[in-house]
């Protein structure tokens, strides 16, 4: 069964965005990663409307993996949503 695409939405000096990225590593999954503190101006505002849209509060790391979102570093409900 193929996994689901992965975009992670995070911040680079953040450490549960850190863990969810060596997490998706070590299970060798591929995934896109925005880390939204090193974009400016307009990028960074369409952007964060693009997180609101998944995580109105708007905190990181938001996770979609094909049509879950996952807000923070939760282990299982990753492992879950990727079938593993």
């Amino acid at each position: 069964m193929p996994t689901p695409p992965v975009r992670i939405y995070s911040l680079s000096t953040c450490s549960h965005c850190r863990t969810t990225k060596k997490l998706l590593s070590e299970c060798t999954v591929k995934y896109d990663v925005v880390d939204v503190d090193l974009l400016e101006g307009e990028e960074r505002k369409a952007i964060l409307a693009d997180v609101r849209k998944f995580n109105p509060i708007c905190s990181f790391p938001t996770i979609i993996i094909g049509e879950t979102v996952i807000v923070g570093f939760k282990e299982k409900e990753i492992k879950e949503a990727l079938g593993l």
